[in-house]
């Protein structure tokens, strides 16, 4: 087959029977040139990259403007599997990359993947390869360029879509585009590598040593962060001030923070001042003498007394009624508290820890809390962090509940698929790690009904993963040629699972998790 002819692109000329060679065809076309001097730079410019996210969104940043695309998805794959295992987009909404991800031109996307080539069209909706896709007629896809990351087989696929600019994509967007996936190959192939199994750098591991935290999951920067402070204020007899949304794990934090002090072997009392009704929350944490109110029947002693020696965690400390906030700041002041009904103060020898997703200051500013007990409580607060700011321990965490969930219910190990590793990373968990723990809860019994032993995508995600259903795209297509090849070859051995694996060249552990994860059952 003859070599293709080179492609003008502006005072430059793209030879692909040259490996992409670029050479000058006009030595006065000094504009032209600093321009692909400038792209040039700019994409040897990612390689001093260290993390892969940011280097996947500059590098998208960078195609859609030197390309004149509307919006551009890049996605990189597992090579022990061929699954999606990083996806990004740009210019687009997380509900468009999750529809990208599920249906839209999956088939064009399997082209240029399948074959290793760069797929381009000025419009898909009117190229017979691609106009009976039914992603292509229900987004009612125009111009389109899609060029394979990496060489056969392709680590991942860039996926151009749309013009800002009048006219298709050119020549010169298309030598562009085939030059950025070659140079993003071995800088996202590096940045892959470098993730060991859990995805990232376990950058909690030098402050493990010295503060013991088994309860609170992760390994992120963000995480490290907070167990460093937690390990300042633990070995001092202080009073800690936890803050940061609902559901991130403040409790297990204060439980680590007690793990590590001094009142280790105390008693731990918890109360939520939220889940107690205002009339009865100042008995509940002071205690009240016989005659107090209705319900004193004989002298009851509160939280605090039970704490003696110990730690109190007051749990939404925000939600104090006015009556227990200045008997709080009493006892965090004196370290002494009046029991309801009692004339003489009671010495208290007790650590708090409080914990709120209130903010503080805003309900000082509105005369809903003690500037007081404020300034008293925020001394050395802690934030823990929501799990957008700490994505990188989402993996980490989902394999974690999995492990407890299935302990708790008595039911055989189950492993998490990485493609699932991967969609719960990206998905977003407004009610963080709390909301996580449930939705992963959800998945093993969904997964153990299904009596599969790998928690998959549709499990943990049965709409998002089941909404397009109709069309086959290139992934299931190869998951679903996968089973059938593996059950075919263990009938023909009589599920002799040796002798199955040796004539795919397969580990039998590796067998064992194809059976498992594409639910294989021996019919008799």
């Amino acid at each position: 087959m003859p070599a293709p002819p080179p492609v003008a692109w502006s005072g430059l000329r793209y030879s692909p029977a040259q490996g992409g060679a670029i050479t000058m065809d006009d030595a006065d076309d000094r504009r032209a040139y600093a321009s692909e001097r400038d792209f040039y730079r700019r994409l040897l410019d990612l390689g001093g990259e260290d993390e892969l996210e940011p280097l996947l969104d500059q590098a998208l940043a960078l195609i859609v403007e030197v390309t004149g695309a509307s919006t551009a998805y890049l996605e990189l794959y597992d090579e022990a599997d061929g699954e999606p295992r990083f996806w990004r987009g740009h210019r687009i909404s997380s509900s468009d990359v999750d529809a990208i991800r599920a249906s839209i031109s999956r088939g064009i996307i399997a082209s240029a993947v399948g074959k290793g080539l760069t797929v381009e069209t000025p419009s898909a909706l009117g190229d017979p390869r691609f106009e009976e896709l039914g992603s292509v007629r229900r987004h009612e896809i125009q111009a389109v360029l899609c060029a394979p990351v990496g060489k056969s087989p392709p680590i991942g696929v860039v996926y151009l879509q749309g013009r800002s600019r009048p006219g298709p994509f050119g020549p010169s967007d298309r030598a562009r585009a085939e030059l950025f996936a070659r140079q993003l190959a071995p800088l996202a192939d590096r940045l892959v590598a470098r993730r060991p199994g859990k995805d990232v750098a376990d950058h909690t591991l030098a402050i493990r040593e010295r503060f013991r935290a088994p309860e609170v999951v992760g390994r992120s920067r963000a995480l490290a962060r907070v167990l460093q402070d937690a390990s300042l204020v633990a070995p001092l007899d202080v009073d800690v001030l936890i803050t940061g949304p609902s559901g991130t794990g403040k409790s297990a934090l204060a439980a680590a923070i007690v793990t590590n002090s001094a009142r280790a072997r105390g008693p731990f009392m918890a109360i939520n001042c939220a889940a107690i009704p205002e009339h009865l929350i100042e008995s509940e944490l002071f205690g009240a003498e016989r005659g107090a109110h209705s319900t004193a029947t004989r002298r009851m002693p509160g939280k605090v007394a039970a704490a003696e020696g110990g730690t109190l965690f007051l749990d939404e400390v925000g939600e104090l009624s006015s009556g227990a906030q200045a008997k709080l700041l009493q006892l965090l002041q004196a370290r002494e508290y009046h029991p309801l009904g009692a004339t003489t103060a009671v010495r208290a020898d007790v650590r708090v820890i409080s914990a709120t997703n209130a903010d503080l200051r805003t309900k000082v500013a509105a005369r809903q809390f003690r500037d007081d007990l404020y300034y008293r409580l925020h001394v050395l607060p802690i934030e823990m962090p929501g799990l957008a700011e700490r994505r990188d321990d989402i993996p980490e965490l989902v394999e974690h509940f999995c492990a407890e969930i299935c302990k708790r219910h008595k039911l055989a190990a189950m492993t998490v698929a990485r493609r699932t590793l991967a969609a719960c990373r990206e998905a977003p968990w407004p009610g963080n790690v709390r909301q996580l723990a449930n939705a992963v809860e959800a998945a093993v019994i969904r997964a153990r009904g299904e009596q599969s032993a790998t928690v998959l995508e549709h499990h943990v995600f049965p709409e998002a993963a089941r909404a397009d259903d109709g069309e086959l795209g290139f992934q299931e297509a190869t998951r679903r040629f996968q089973r059938r090849f593996v059950e075919e070859a263990l009938a023909r051995n009589d599920w002799n699972i040796a002798e199955t694996a040796r004539q795919l060249d397969l580990a039998r552990s590796h067998l064992y998790n194809l059976i498992n994860g594409f639910q294989l059952i021996r019919c008799r």
